[in-house]
């Protein structure tokens, strides 16, 4: 694969070392933290003591905005007052948008800068002109007479920068010749990087940030290979922007930014959090403690694996036969993934059955009910913990254990009204189970899922291609120990089982599932559980694979059952609720992000598939809503301009008002529905 040396193994991509200050990036480093202040820059006090608070939890580089000369020169007492509070050794980084003036002021004073190449040198407008070949450069050389200043400058006074491309912020220019796409922010990167080489300037990190994840590991993926053709080896920023607050910002952060590092592409990365800056650094850091602990030089011997199918620039989902779990679940290419809720025994069946018939799971519910059964005994037990009512979920998912026969379930089966999933681990001396057990559930209409190592593909491979897709789903096999025990990560082993069934023509649906044998690393936390999904079903989903998912580390219902959906709607492959962009906050915000977005988040959060955009500031405006609905935008001090798409409809309305305003433009526009009652 061109982008990466592997897709089955976290291979780390070699890059040069780029010095911030003291801290090396890149090259032999490990994956350095970095987060941003949210205060007025110009207020010095308040931006030291939030620099110190950010040093303290561990961020080793941290970011400052600076919207303008006056607050870029303030940066001098910043890095003074930072340096002589005992913090001499965590790196300043001048955040730049717009303005080359400020840009120049603050690499005078600090040891990076980051410019963004869709405003630095060119304005905004959303204008539509046709560019000749004569006419586009021109355009380059007049971004080569804009940009040279800072890139010299930095040469000279040993500094570094990091050209930090935004999805929604690309300039006309770009917009009009590559359109709003992963190749116009890779395109717009390198304008920039040509530039800086051809003074011999290499000291450059790259950042391709989108709001969408899908987006986001697409830039970066194609960044990698275009750099390669240049040879060109700067290392990776990573991060999701506009992600959100809470535990959909952490999702879609350890989504995007996991996918990536996974294939082992990024050398530091932000979790931008439209929270206090301090709540980022746990979360960076326990996502970069899961991948490092998987890196490795150079890639193992035989852990390659057929093609997969996937297009690593384009998304487009894997088509999967169609099966009929229920009347009312399918399974199939213009179906969403479904997902599966583990309960903990038989004996919590009744009680995890109520709890997913609660109304509160309405608009979220589990699909399947997965339970492990050992022995006849156990199927009975499981008769009478169902009982007689009718049950809340489509389906269930029995998992066997090698002791139960194809004979122990021929009554279950064929008295069954519902739909039941056997669910059985197939290795490569199970062939003639594995027709069996396929022809069992055919009999009966019921369906098999095959959980099998990608290793022992290839000696099943005659029955699989023999008994075609009716009726079955593959899953992975559990490994025998936890994933760091293998060279293959679970994405890897899941990206390898979806390369076999291509390999044998065969279309069956894949379950992703999470458990404690997929785990890469980390404790028992709701974060790691949240972080290890994210990585493994929210990276297949963003690849186009799963076609039922489960979160089976998580031991509550319901809990599991939101956080699978959560995960979905992270990835873009299912939505249940309100989408929210909201960007994190930083010395440009123009209202307190946080407060406004939980507010509006009350008001509005019903609302099942409309996305809304929360934007601090016009930096963060109509380009990075990207394909919000509606956007919330700080216009000026007090004042909020709401958008439709990316059309401003209202200008400056006092705060007081906007919220009012923002539901009338969604009643207007015909997305409104009213709250249901809330549950007694």
């Amino acid at each position: 694969m061109s982008y990466c040396t592997s897709r089955f193994q976290t291979v780390r991509r070699p890059t040069l070392e780029v010095k911030v200050g003291d801290v090396g990036v890149g090259g032999a480093n490990p994956l350095r933290i970095q987060s941003m202040t949210t205060s007025d820059t110009q207020d010095v006090a308040a931006t030291v003591q939030q620099s110190i608070a950010l040093a303290e939890v561990g961020c080793e580089i941290v970011r400052i905005t600076a919207p303008n000369v006056p607050a870029a020169k303030c940066l001098r007492d910043i890095r003074a007052q930072f340096t002589a509070a005992g913090f001499g050794h965590i790196p300043l980084v001048a955040d730049i948008h717009f303005l080359p003036s400020a840009a120049m002021e603050a690499v005078e004073h600090v040891e990076k800068v980051r410019v963004n190449p869709g405003n630095y040198a060119d304005k905004k407008k959303f204008s539509f002109r046709e560019y000749t070949d004569a006419a586009y450069g021109q355009e380059l050389e007049r971004l080569h007479e804009a940009f040279s200043p800072l890139v010299l400058r930095a040469k000279a006074l040993g500094r570094s920068l990091r050209i930090g491309t935004n999805h929604g912020s690309l300039s006309d220019r770009i917009m009009n010749r590559y359109g709003d796409t992963p190749l116009g922010m890779v395109e717009s990167a390198l304008e920039f990087l040509r530039i800086a080489e051809s003074h011999g300037f290499r000291q450059m990190i790259l950042s391709m940030k989108a709001s969408n994840p899908k987006v986001m590991i697409q830039a970066y993926r194609l960044l990698v290979e275009r750099m390669q053709q240049e040879a060109m080896h700067y290392p990776l920023h990573l991060g999701v922007t506009e992600a959100g607050d809470g535990e959909d910002g952490r999702i879609k952060s350890a989504i995007g930014i996991g996918s990536l590092l996974l294939d082992g592409l990024g050398d530091t990365i932000r979790v931008s959090l439209t929270e206090d800056s301090v709540y980022e650094i746990p979360v960076a850091q326990a996502i970069a403690g899961k991948v490092m602990s998987l890196w490795r030089q150079e890639p193992a011997e035989g852990l390659q694996g057929p093609d997969d199918g996937i297009d690593p620039f384009h998304f487009e989902r894997r088509e999967p036969a169609v099966l009929e779990l229920s009347p009312h679940c399918v399974v199939g290419p213009e179906q969403p993934p479904r997902v599966i809720v583990r309960a903990s025994s038989i004996a919590t069946v009744p009680a995890a059955l109520q709890e997913l018939a609660s109304p509160k799971l309405k608009d979220t519910p589990a699909e399947g009910l997965l339970v492990a059964v050992a022995s006849a005994g156990d199927l009975a037990a499981l008769r009478a913990a169902l009982g007689p009512a009718a049950l809340p979920v489509s389906f269930l998912a029995l998992e066997l254990s090698p002791a139960l026969k194809p004979a122990d379930l021929e009554d279950l089966l064929g008295s069954n009204a519902g739909r039941i999933m056997l669910v059985r681990n197939f290795g490569a001396g199970d062939m003639e189970a594995l027709r069996e057990f396929t022809a069992l559930v055919r009999r009966h209409r019921h369906f098999l899922a095959c959980a099998v190592m990608p290793g022992d593909m290839a000696v099943l491979a005659e029955p699989i291609r023999a008994l075609g897709d009716g009726h079955l789903l593959f899953t992975l096999h559990p490994p025998p120990a936890p994933a760091t025990g293998h060279l293959a990560h679970p994405v890897g082993l899941y990206r390898q089982l979806a390369g076999e069934l291509r390999r044998l023509g065969r279309r069956a649906p894949i379950w992703i599932r999470n458990t404690a044998a997929t785990a890469v690393r980390g404790d028992n936390s709701f974060l790691s559980k949240l972080l290890e999904a994210s990585f493994l079903t929210g990276s297949l989903l963003c690849d186009g694979l799963g076609d039922l998912v489960s979160i089976e580390t998580e031991t509550d219902p319901a809990r599991a059952t939101r956080l699978a959906y959560n995960v979905l709607q992270g990835a873009g492959a299912r939505i249940s609720k309100t989408e929210f962009v909201a960007c994190p906050s930083c010395g440009r915000t123009l209202f307190d992000l946080q407060t406004t977005t939980q507010r509006i988040r009350e008001q509005t959060g019903h609302l099942k598939g409309v996305k809304i955009a929360i934007m601090g500031c016009i930096v963060n405006g109509p380009g990075e809503m990207a394909d919000a609905d509606f956007g919330y935008v700080g216009g000026a001090p007090g004042k909020i301009n709401l958008y439709v798409g990316k059309q401003c409809v209202q200008y400056n309305l006092p705060q007081a008002e906007a919220d009012r305003r923002l539901v009338a433009l969604i009643k207007e526009h015909g997305k409104w529905t009213d709250p249901a009652p809330v549950p007694a």
